[in-house]
């Protein structure tokens, strides 16, 4: 079974280690990865950190506590948890400048990071970021969200299969889910407690979002079956110095789906 590649760990000040990989010098860009069963940063954007580390910039990808190849504690995960384990790993890395590059619930860290130290933070790079309406509006509305936690609970993830049909839901042409990301995640998803999912708690960040002093670009899939693209707009009343992308035939990994012209956007960004 496929497995994502063993790279980097680091041990923070509170015990917790994460594990990441890294690539290329320059300036500093963290990759934050959403919050899918299985999911880790290899498998959100490993067509993506090479492509950055080519263009003359530090690479930094972790895997989120409770994710990947990094600690599975039992605890609650909490918004700050994750926003205090990346904190900490940019610590560790001597990182005091970086751009933020987050997906789905690592747009919501990506935000809270940028709102607790904005002298960190130089740019945002979001895609459909979570964070912008309360979870129980999530589980209401989105059927990507609602098979999601059924079929983790049900331990139908614990099988390829099971795996394949779920990330099909995160793409508008599930062919592109490859058999390498599915046994990734299969295999990271053996070992993940259910309080991963299940303590989750991600505040609403949307009367805040006018605080965010940096430069913002975003991304949004038409087809998103996790976050609504409501949440565009929502970012664009709320914020200044943002550019939004909305894809057509696109669902909530636009990373993946439009791998290139995420790539080409997101270094122009950081470049200007």
């Amino acid at each position: 079974m496929s497995r994502i590649p063993e790279a980097e760990f680091v041990k923070l000040d509170d015990g917790l280690t994460l594990h990441y990989q890294e690539a290329g010098i320059g300036p500093a860009v963290l990759f934050i990865h959403g919050s899918g069963p299985g999911a880790s940063g290899f498998s959100n954007f490993k067509g993506n950190y090479p492509i950055f580390a080519e263009a003359g910039y530090r690479s930094i990808l972790p895997d989120l506590p409770g994710y990947g190849l990094s600690d599975k504690p039992e605890t609650e995960y909490t918004l700050d948890f994750f926003v205090d384990a990346m904190m900490g790993l940019l610590d560790k890395l001597n990182v005091d400048k970086v751009t933020l590059v987050g997906n789905s619930l690592g747009g919501a860290i990506a935000i809270k990071m940028a709102l607790d130290k904005p002298e960190l933070v130089e740019k945002l790079i979001l895609m459909a970021p979570g964070g912008l309406m309360e979870k129980e509006q999530y589980y209401l509305q989105m059927e990507g969200i609602q098979k999601m936690g059924a079929a983790f609970a049900a331990g139908e993830l614990n099988e390829p299969e099971g795996m394949k049909r779920l990330l099909g839901l995160q793409l508008y042409n599930p062919e592109q889910i490859t058999d390498d990301i599915v046994h990734e995640r299969v295999a990271i998803v053996l070992n993940q407690p259910k309080c991963v999912l299940s303590t989750m708690q991600v505040p609403v960040l949307t009367e805040r979002l006018k605080e965010l002093q940096c430069p913002i670009l975003g991304f949004w899939g038409m087809n998103d079956k996790f976050c609504p693209v409501s949440g565009a707009q929502t970012m664009m009343e709320n914020c200044s110095n943002i550019r939004f992308n909305l894809m057509s035939e696109c669902g909530h990994w636009v990373m993946v789906e439009h791998q290139a012209l995420f790539n080409r956007e997101c270094i122009q960004f950081i470049q200007q």
